[in-house]
């Protein structure tokens, strides 16, 4: 009962774009931001890494876990994508079908991380924060406003956010949390809603 609790309050938080922590017993709290589960998530067309541009919309019919980071100077976040790259297979068994990365930064000097780190994610460049704005991801960074935080959003095949957690608020800054714990309240949440 307590968790369907959380679940109601965190839904009717996305309503009015005011971030609500999650109570919860794992290791790693979050909060969750506007827009929130039950939302349409914004399209966005994006530079990416391999060239050319990345739409929102060009994954319409699959689940796609959006990664917003802080970028080039987060070594943490590169690990995190490093373990999700290699988590590939437990992503796909919980329904998750493409992981895109985005965070802020030259696509030249992403690009170049992404292969000094032999990552394979799909990585889009957010330069001027246009869509991380839209999403608020901005607001749970430790730069204050003007980098992504640590932020995770999964859009449902139908483009609805099904679940959305943004772990790097204050005033414990989160840079990195273990895969298996992200999938696990990734389903929890998305069972009980």
């Amino acid at each position: 009962m307590a968790v369907a609790a959380a679940i109601l309050v965190v839904m009717e938080s996305t309503w009015n774009g005011t971030p609500t922590a999650v109570e919860n017993t794992a290791s790693v709290s979050y909060a969750v931001g506007a827009p929130g589960p039950r939302a349409e998530a914004p399209d966005f067309s994006l530079a990416s890494t391999a060239g050319g541009t990345v739409n929102l919309s060009d994954y319409r019919g699959e689940s796609v876990l959006l990664f917003f980071h802080e970028g080039i100077g987060c070594q943490p976040c590169w690990d995190q994508i490093r373990d999700l790259d290699a988590a590939e297979t437990e992503l796909q068994s919980v329904g998750v079908d493409q992981l895109l990365t985005i965070t802020s930064g030259p696509v030249d000097l992403i690009a170049q991380k992404m292969a000094d780190d032999k990552l394979t994610a799909v990585a889009l460049a957010d330069t001027r924060l246009d869509f991380s704005l839209t999403y608020q991801t901005n607001k749970y960074g430790m730069m204050g406003e003007s980098r992504n935080g640590h932020s995770f959003i999964l859009v449902g095949p139908t483009g609805e956010i099904e679940w959305r957690a943004d772990y790097d608020g204050p005033p414990n800054y989160t840079m990195y949390v273990p895969v298996d714990e992200i999938l696990t309240q990734m389903q929890a949440l998305r069972t009980d809603a």
